[in-house]
Parts: C-alpha cells; structure tokens; sequence
C-alpha cells in the first residue's frame, strides 16, 4: 500500500522560502509526483509535478519561476522548493503519486494528508 507523507509547511512572511517534502513508501517501479494545493473556499489546484526520470517537470503559470520540484531516489522523495512566496500562495499542500512512465500522468492515485502552508502580508 502505497503512503505519502509531507512535511515543512508553516508560516513564513511574503518574499520568504519554504521547502516541502513528501515522503513515498509502498511503490515498487516508476511513477511521476505531482503537487497541489487548495486553498479556504477553493477548488484543489495544480502546483506542479515531475516525472518518472526527474528530469521534466512543468508548473502552474501562478507559480513558474518561483517554484522547483526535484526529486531523491535514494530516499524516495520529492521536494516543492518554494520561493518569493505571496499571501495567495497560502493553502493546504498535498503531494500525489500518478504510476508508470506516461507524462504527463493522467491520474493521480495516491495522495498525501496535506501540509498546511501560510504566508503572511
């Protein structure tokens, strides 16, 4: 079974830096990683994702340029490094898995329990 685990959201004041973690257990073979987040009163959104081999990715146009995902083999992890944050960057932020090698995937099975992440103005 597969478990997703996030850390390092928190408060941090616009123009700060967070960095995200999610933590994969339970899947064997490739698989793609994506990023969302939803905020109070609004539909889940894309934020990113990467795929299978780390090395494309693609973004959200809110958030390109100020956001990196990567990944750690070794330590099946992937990382939302995020940058210049706004206050309407403040949400819950969920990492998901979507299998298998298709870019981008489409569907994502597996999620996480979501990190809460708040900017303030």
């Amino acid at each position: 079974q597969v478990q997703l685990v996030e850390s390092g959201g928190g408060l941090v004041q616009a123009g700060g830096s967070l960095r995200l973690s999610c933590a994969a257990s339970g899947r064997t073979g490739s698989y793609a990683m994506g990023w969302f987040r939803q905020a109070p009163g609004k539909e889940r959104e894309f934020v990113g994702a990467i795929d299978w081999t780390g090395w494309v990715t693609r973004y959200a146009d809110s958030v390109k340029g100020r956001f990196t995902i990567s990944r750690q083999y070794a330590q099946n992890t992937v990382y939302l490094q995020m940058n210049s944050l706004k206050p309407e960057d403040t949400a819950v932020y969920y990492c998901a898995l979507g299998p298998g090698s298709r870019w981008p995937p489409s569907a994502y099975d597996d999620w996480g329990q979501g990190t809460q992440v708040t900017v303030s103005s």
